[in-house]
């Protein structure tokens, strides 16, 4: 019986072409899985966006230099594997450089920016990052913050995420604001649906000597309370 199975196995035809290929490439990409399964982990525990620029720089190539391997099997395996060992070198280097020198760590890293102050929008700030008022907002939003009225200080650290110091003394809305102006433009359509008439914002704008491209950022909540951030001083709010 064994000598029958053993000649009927001898004699079974060979694998298709195709088919040994796609074993190799299935055996190479889990090879190259648990490489950088192990790389990544080594890293330190750190999510996506606590990466660093340099650190999201080089997750993003190493991801770029598996594929290579994974997807052409005529490549050595072995030239998807150095590189991205050399990439977790490299990592491995200017982590330990950054933790022992304040200056390189800012010239790496980049450093927080603050974005809102007790006096409002920082518009140079902003323009600083490439980041919009749209951004800005947001970002608040992500905080459970619907207008720049509620913070005292937000600060954009260095991986991209937003911190944010609340104002105590400011309540929260019970309505979603509009955005009446943004970065200089009238948002016609909100200023329809926010209950706030178009010649309420010119005569609120003419009042306080500005005229729209000089406004970062005007809101309304409820057709009534308004909140304008001029692209230079202190913001203004009141009641209609």
């Amino acid at each position: 019986m064994f000598a029958t199975l053993f000649c009927a196995f001898a004699h079974t035809p060979a694998l298709p072409a195709h088919n040994s290929g796609m074993l190799t490439a299935f055996v190479r990409t889990l090879v190259i899985y648990f490489c950088l399964l192990v790389i990544l982990r080594l890293m330190g525990k750190k999510q996506l966006g606590e990466l660093q620029p340099f650190e999201l720089a080089i997750t993003l190539v190493a991801a770029d230099l598996a594929c290579i391997p994974m997807s052409d099997t005529q490549v050595p395996i072995l030239y998807g594997l150095v590189p991205i060992f050399a990439l977790f070198i490299a990592e491995f280097v200017i982590t330990r450089a950054v933790k022992g020198s304040v200056r390189l760590r800012g010239a790496i890293n980049g450093k927080p920016v603050i974005v809102i102050t007790p006096d409002g929008i920082d518009a140079a700030a902003l323009d600083k990052l490439e980041m919009t008022v749209g951004d800005l907002n947001e970002a608040l939003r992500g905080k459970d913050v619907f207008t720049p009225q509620q913070v005292s200080y937000a600060i954009v650290e260095t991986n991209g995420d937003l911190s944010v110091i609340k104002n105590e003394n400011c309540e929260t809305p019970t309505e979603i604001p509009y955005t009446l102006i943004c970065d200089g433009k009238m948002m016609k359509d909100n200023i329809g649906k926010s209950g706030f008439p178009e010649s309420a914002v010119r005569d609120l704008l003419d009042e306080n000597r500005l005229k729209p491209k000089q406004v970062l950022l005007m809101t309304s909540t409820g057709g009534e309370d308004y909140y304008i951030q001029p692209r230079k001083g202190k913001f203004i709010t009141g009641t209609v």
